[in-house]
C-alpha cells in the first residue's frame, strides 16, 4: 500500500511533474549551451557539467532545507513550514528579480522556484518527510530530469545540418 501511495504522489502533487519538466528543459538548454561553449570558448565538457550539477544540488539543498540552513535568519521562519516556504520563495523572487535584470543566473531562479513550489505542493497534501529525505528525492528527481533533457536531440543542430547540405 505505501508503494502505491508513492506511485500516486505525482498525481496528488502535480507540481512534482512541473519540477521534472523544468529539470528536463534545463538539461536540454544546458546541453545546447555546452555545445556552444565547447565549440567557441574551449570549455571542457566535464567541467561544464560538473558545475551545472553542483549548482543544481546546491539549489536543491538550499530550497529543501531552509529551516536547517537559515535557522539564524529568523525564528519566525523556523516556526512554521508554510511560512518558511513562503518567506524563502519571496527571498528567491526578490533576489532573482535583481539577478534577472543583470541577465545572470536565470536558470537558478527558475529551478529554485520550481523546487519551492513542489515543496509547497507536498506540504499541501501533508507529505512532509525529514528535510534530508526530501532533499535526496528532489535532487534525484532534478538530476534525472537534467540527464533526460541532456540526451534530447538538438533541433538547431539538425536544422544547421540541413542548411549546410
Amino acid at each position: 500500500m505505501p508503494f502505491l501511495r508513492f506511485l500516486l504522489l505525482p498525481f496528488r502533487a502535480p507540481l512534482l511533474l512541473v519540477l521534472f519538466g523544468v529539470a528536463v528543459f534545463l538539461g536540454h538548454h544546458w546541453s545546447i549551451e555546452s555545445a556552444h561553449l565547447i565549440a567557441f570558448r574551449r570549455v571542457p565538457s566535464s567541467l561544464f557539467w560538473t558545475v551545472e550539477v553542483l549548482q543544481s544540488l546546491a539549489i536543491v539543498l538550499i530550497c529543501t532545507m531552509p529551516d536547517v540552513l537559515l535557522r539564524q535568519m529568523s525564528l519566525l521562519m523556523a516556526s512554521s513550514r508554510v511560512l518558511s516556504l513562503v518567506a524563502t520563495l519571496l527571498l528567491v523572487i526578490t533576489v532573482g528579480l535583481y539577478v534577472l535584470s543583470l541577465s545572470l543566473l536565470s536558470d537558478v531562479l527558475i529551478l529554485a522556484s520550481a523546487i519551492l513550489l513542489a515543496r509547497l505542493d507536498l506540504t499541501r497534501i501533508k507529505v512532509v518527510p525529514p528535510p534530508q529525505v526530501t532533499a535526496f528525492w528532489l535532487a534525484a528527481l532534478v538530476l534525472s530530469g537534467v540527464w533526460l533533457g541532456k540526451d534530447l536531440p538538438n533541433p538547431l543542430a539538425s536544422a544547421v545540418a540541413l542548411v549546410i547540405t
